[in-house]
């Protein structure tokens, strides 16, 4: 199906599609949120005195006293407040998760914290050095990132490539590949490098794993399956969080909206390699009022402009969303 002047403006090809789980990604906390993504108008951060006046419970997930934050509009503010409760830097926070100190990915804070979540903290550890021979064209690995410059490792597909690799694990930040340095490249550049490593090559990975308890050390994880339930949040409101523009509160996401941006997030990992529930409900939001394919991927084009959307892949979104306003899914 044609798509109108979008397909003239965003050049994506068969050669920059992801076409297994090392492709592309966005980061989690990469895509904007909310009408300020779709109109591309990025708002300055508001001033503290207009942010949402609440207060968040945050522990550090090998262990720590508790800790209160409130007054920050992003994923980057959400860091700095953590680093400065507990006397730690910023960019020692690899990512969070919601309501349980495990490196569990269906559990990662994202672009929404229910009221009364309760978030913990995971920070650098062990440094490693891998070398890794690629006998297969795909790893198996699946990037997110952390909304801050970290790509790290979200899923590790049993019997691939990296699953072979015992000292590679789910969570483990992505620092640098064949001597490059890679802290800030968003995730689906992360994913699209390890994607074009030739075949049949020993390549060096880099990584830092999050910081374990000793009580914590656990049989090596997979990371969650696409089929498990997400629901993010415990109470009735969440406070979500915009890559440009203020934080706002709103109500629980609907069914429509859960059942979407899972389908959608499901679509970016098939397509992309890459999970991301941020940019998922960006796309949602996005298409939410769009009558018909052309006109949400222009609308996509605009908002999310610098990520290179295969044709396929947005017929299939514009489908899943279609699917979840009719109940289908």
């Amino acid at each position: 199906m044609p798509y109108g002047p979008w397909k003239k403006k965003n050049k994506a090809t068969k050669e920059h599609l992801v076409e297994n789980e090392e492709l592309s990604g966005g980061h989690a906390g990469a895509g904007s949120l909310g009408k300020s993504a779709v109109n591309g108008a990025g708002l300055p951060p508001p001033p503290a005195s207009m942010r949402p006046k609440l207060v968040f419970h945050t522990q550090l997930a090998h262990g720590s006293p508790t800790g209160r934050i409130e007054g920050f509009s992003n994923v980057k503010e959400l860091y700095g407040k953590i680093a400065e409760a507990f006397n730690i830097s910023p960019p020692d926070i690899l990512f969070c998760t919601l309501n349980t100190h495990k490196i569990d990915m269906e559990k990662l804070l994202g672009g929404q914290i229910g009221l009364e979540d309760f978030i913990f903290a995971h920070i650098k550890g062990i440094k490693k050095e891998v070398e890794v021979y690629k006998s297969e064209d795909a790893l198996g690995l699946t990037i997110t990132d952390n909304g801050a410059g970290y790509a790290f490792i979200k899923r590790i597909r049993e019997g691939s490539v990296a699953d072979e690799v015992k000292v590679i694990s789910v969570g483990d930040h992505i620092e640098c590949i064949n001597g490059r340095n890679i802290v800030g490249t968003r995730h689906y550049e992360v994913a699209r490098m390890l994607k074009d490593l030739p075949r049949n090559t020993t390549f060096t990975i880099k990584l830092i794993e999050p910081m374990k308890a000793f009580e914590m050390l656990e049989p090596r994880s997979k990371g969650g399956k696409p089929g498990n339930d997400n629901k993010i949040g415990t109470g009735r409101s969440t406070l979500r969080l915009r890559s440009k523009g203020p934080a706002t509160v709103e109500d629980e996401p609907t069914e429509f909206d859960e059942k979407a941006i899972k389908k959608v997030d499901d679509l970016l990992e098939s397509y992309m390699g890459i999970r991301d529930t941020e940019l998922a409900a960006t796309m949602v939001e996005v298409g939410r009022d769009k009558k018909n394919p052309d006109e949400f991927a222009m609308a996509l084009d605009e908002a999310l402009g610098d990520f290179a959307f295969p044709d396929e892949f947005v017929f299939d979104v514009w489908g899943a969303i279609g699917d979840a306003k009719q109940g289908r899914i």
